[in-house]
């Protein structure tokens, strides 16, 4: 199949008329934003770390603070203090406004570690070392007051240079791919590999401190005439840091067809730094992390070890990374032969799974390896230089995104290079063909029939990578001489676990942002609250218990969970269709993000982030002819044929950007602002339609449920953003929810024919009930309860709320108001949220009843679930743990959300 790029795809929708092209800024005659609100109370803001340790080693930290609607204009400046009440520098912007025009989401960067942090109104202290940005030359200027970095605007070369005071310390940072042609089973074929280099696009300089700088390149991988794999990363600088971060992301745009073995297989991917070296070879020391804080420590010419001694104070200072004294000094016996002691240029440590790593090392190319170690998982950092300076890097989550790989070559001469390797190129090719021959499945009926036996969506030609991207994230130090070893931990643990400050849970709350009252702290005051508490811990830990039993990782899956379990083989689905990997089905990014807000535990957050970083880049695509649509759960992240807004949701992505600032995550939102498109390009209900239906730009079927909600929540985020396009955003949001709530049965109804050049629903001349058990369960509740607080407008309300009312009311109750019942319907537990805000909105104390019935009395888990896991071993399974054989990610998903929702709402009114 041949990729239509998304600019063509938009160009083409775009060519209706000037006189259309506009008419979307005229927005809703009716549905208004929220009046301005009274001035809230603005209290001072705690901040801290989400470890502990603080900013340690790492360049700095940015968090994101949300603010309770009117609380401060939108020019109002902070101030940031320690716990003694000393000034701490602080740069700070918005990052979201609400509907009044006051702040609700400020981002603020530090570069020190100060333990807990105040931030409140107040004029900014500036940092001592500031960062200064310098773009008048042929190269951007980046200092941090300890380091400076060059940053090229063209050619290969990203990062020129990097320098500590006068000392160069590392240059030529280019980004390296090598493309295997041809991939072949077993032992046959033989391997020919091609090797590109970057080539910069664009550069663009996004902050310019004082405690902040970023700078973002993109390009492509280039050799001769041929240029792909697009890439775009991100150098961030902070006041007075000798180190600098990089995020890095690649978009597959490269062909692998399925029963082909001719393609681009990507062999090999990396970053890599020249390192200059210049103290004597016995003075050049490697560092390279192993297990925990762990370290080999070697010297490229050991004076350790020989048969004979140069003495134990000249051993001890090689071993602790220090300048050695002057050779005629030493025992002479090691003196005059020092000329025979091999210098080990090259080091590799790989790890080529998430079990183990190998360490070895030779003297130079075209001589033997020799083994230096081993261990189960690597930290992914490492360190090349001398007392005159040198380079420390760090890939992070080394082990966990396998195959992943250190190089340092030629550290015996004037110049050593470093490679970290996010695919290593010692594994087997990239191979995401689609994993099967569709077998026979060429009509719609017969992949309804597949459907019907695997749960898997096939389609031919529909199960591609193309446009599928992921990001990784690393750390570089330029030291002025070799780190002690307890300074070497720190950048370990740096490189391990980013450091991240934090709002705390109350802040949070207390601005109503995310949905005002859809989540409260932790309560366990009476037993029925902390029995589901209890249930709550128990579905986290058991999750992340089966990341690590079930081996959830890898590059292109670390993040994600699985769908569905099978407890006959005592293993999840990971072979069967739609049962395999989650893809974001019934919002489990949702309950770990809520689970957070609520209890600010770091654990819950790392484990929210990394599938944040995963279903936002992995299960979505970024360019082709379904850019701006996600795929359903399958055995590839990929495979199957159902393209939809659903993943793609721009709301399972808002907490991570709001809480950190994280432009990567930005870029993602904002590129499904103009996801509407993608109805012209794909019919989600192409295979089910009972009537003929071709997509029109005028008349465009889409769902009130699953399809709106992840349109909506990309408007409202580019809406509260201000982003380039937020005025069409808003004219969108308003113009939706007012012909939503213009349809003879409102949310009921089901769906509506879109017009894209209005942004409005054509309200339909009769009433229909379409309701499905899908609807409201990704993201939905969450995105209607922030819409309410936002948008002044009494119909989209009562047209929401008496959907909430009717979902989980009788038959008869629906037939009684909409003339017919809504047929079988499904997932009752999850919906007892909507009964629980319905219940709050209207007063409504019947409601608050069935919410709390439904939840512990209709499908989903109950009070008689098993609550606890059994052992498991071999030869039942794989490998030693554990299995709860009654859980599912679907109920998961479900009761997470539920609980959390209803003891917010209803935690009061639980019964006896």
């Amino acid at each position: 199949m041949s990729p239509i790029p998304r600019r063509s795809l938009l160009k083409a929708a775009a060519a209706a008329g000037a006189a259309a092209q506009f008419s979307w800024a005229l927005g809703s005659a009716n549905a208004q934003a929220a009046p301005r609100a009274e001035a809230a109370d603005a209290d001072p803001v705690t901040l801290d770390w989400l470890e502990d340790g603080g900013l340690g080693a790492a360049p700095g930290a940015t968090v994101g603070v949300p603010w309770p609607k009117g609380a401060y204009r939108r020019d109002q400046t902070f101030a940031l203090t320690d716990a003694d009440g000393a000034a701490v520098p602080v740069q700070s912007w918005p990052i979201a406004y609400w509907p009044d025009g006051s702040l609700k989401w400020t981002a603020h960067a530090v570069s020190s570690d100060a333990g807990k942090l105040t931030l409140a109104a107040g004029e900014p202290t500036a940092p001592e070392q500031r960062v200064t940005v310098d773009k008048s030359g042929g190269t951007i200027g980046i200092s941090t007051g300890v380091i400076t970095a060059k940053i090229g605007r063209s050619g290969s070369t990203l990062v020129k240079s990097v320098t500590r005071g006068t000392t160069e310390i590392a240059r030529n940072g280019r980004l390296v791919l090598i493309r295997q042609p041809e991939i072949e089973d077993e032992d046959q074929g033989a391997e020919k590999f091609e090797r590109f280099e970057s080539a910069i696009s664009a550069v663009e300089v996004e902050q310019e401190g004082p405690v902040r700088a970023v700078v973002r390149i993109d390009g492509k991988h280039r050799k001769g005439d041929r240029s792909w794999l697009p890439f775009s990363v991100r150098l961030y600088f902070y006041a007075g840091a000798d180190s600098f971060r990089m995020v890095h992301t690649i978009t597959f745009d490269g062909k692998q067809e399925p029963g082909k073995s001719s393609g681009d297989f990507v062999r090999g991917l990396g970053v890599r730094f020249t390192v200059p070296m210049r103290d004597a070879a016995y003075d050049r020391h490697i560092r390279i992390g192993g297990e925990g804080t762990g370290l080999l420590r070697e010297a490229v010419k050991g004076i350790t070890g020989l048969r004979r001694d140069p003495g134990a104070a000249v051993q001890a200072a090689q071993f602790e990374g220090e300048k050695l004294a002057d050779p005629s000094t030493w025992d002479q016996r090691v003196t005059t032969r020092l000329q025979y002691i091999p210098e080990w240029g090259d080091y590799t440590l790989s790890q080529l799974s998430a079990d183990g790593f190998t360490l070895r090392k030779r003297t130079s190319k075209g001589y033997g390896w020799i083994g230096a170690g081993g261990g189960r998982r690597a930290s992914g950092f490492g360190y090349v230089g001398g007392p005159s300076g040198g380079f420390s890097f760090g890939l992070r989550d080394f082990w966990e995104k396998f195959p992943a790989q250190l190089d340092i070559r030629d550290a015996h001469t004037d110049e050593a290079e470093v490679t970290l390797w996010l695919w290593s190129p010692e594994a087997r090719p990239m191979d995401l063909r689609f994993y099967h021959d569709g077998m026979g499945q060429d009509t719609y009926a017969e992949q309804l029939e597949g459907l019907n036996i695997t749960y898997e969506d096939y389609e031919p030609g529909f199960g591609t990578p193309y446009g599928i991207a992921r990001t990784s994230e690393l750390l570089f130090w330029a030291n002025e001489s070799t780190p002690t070893p307890e300074k070497l931990a720190e950048q370990v643990d740096a490189v391990r676990v980013l450091p991240q400050l934090a709002a705390p849970p109350k802040q949070l709350i207390k601005a109503k942002v995310f949905g005002p009252g859809l989540y409260s702290e932790p309560d366990r005051s009476t037993p029925a609250k902390a029995k589901i508490e209890d249930h709550l811990d128990f579905l986290f830990t058991y999750y992340k218990d089966q990341v690590e039993m079930r081996r959830w990782y890898g590059f292109w899956d670390y993040g994600d969970i699985m769908h569905s379990y099978d407890p006959v083989r005592h293993q999840w689905r990971y072979d069967i269709g739609g049962y395999a990997w989650d893809n974001s089905e019934l919002s489990p990014d949702l309950w770990l993000w809520f689970a957070y807000l609520r209890s600010g535990r770091a654990d819950i957050f790392r484990f929210a982030e990394a599938m944040t970083r995963h279903t936002g880049e992995v299960d979505v695509y970024h360019l082709g002819q379904w850019a701006g649509l996600g795929t359903r759960h399958g055995v590839q992240h990929y495979a199957d044929s159902a393209k939809q807004q659903r993943i793609a949701n721009t709301t399972y992505r808002r907490y991570y950007y709001f809480l950190t600032a994280d432009e990567r995550v930005g870029d993602l939102m904002h590129a499904n602002v103009d996801s509407d498109e993608t109805f012209l390009a794909l019919d989600p209900l192409r295979k089910i339609r009972t009537e003929p239906y071709t997509p029109d730009r005028h008349a465009l079927s889409i769902g009130f449920g699953t399809d709106w909600s992840g349109l909506v929540s990309a408007w409202l985020t580019e809406w509260e953003r201000e982003g380039p396009k937020w005025e069409k955003a808003r004219a969108r949001v308003l113009s939706t929810m007012e012909t939503i709530a213009a349809q003879p049965n409102g949310f009921v109804q089901g769906s509506g024919l879109y017009d894209l050049d209005t942004g409005r629903f054509a309200v339909a001349a009769e009433p229909v009930v379409g309701v499905s058990h899908l609807s409201a369960v990704f993201g939905l509740n969450e995105l209607c309860a922030e819409l309410i607080d936002l948008v002044d407008l009494p119909a989209f309300k009562d047209a929401y709320l008496d959907y909430c009312r009717y979902f989980n009311a009788t038959k008869a109750e629906q037939a009684a108001r909409y003339g017919t019942n809504f047929g079988t319907l499904l997932l009752f537990q999850g919906h007892s949220r909507l009964d629980a805000y319905a219940a709050v909105q209207t007063g409504d104390t019947q409601l608050a009843t069935r919410a709390w019935a439904k939840f512990y009395s209709s499908d989903g888990y109950t009070e008689s679930s098993p609550w606890k896991t059994e052992k498991l071993s071999g030869p039942v399974t794989l490998v030693p743990g554990s299995e709860a054989n009654w859980v599912y990610t679907n109920d998961t998903a479900l009761y997470g959300l539920a609980a959390i929702e209803n003891l917010a709402l209803l935690g009061d009114r639980m019964p006896s």
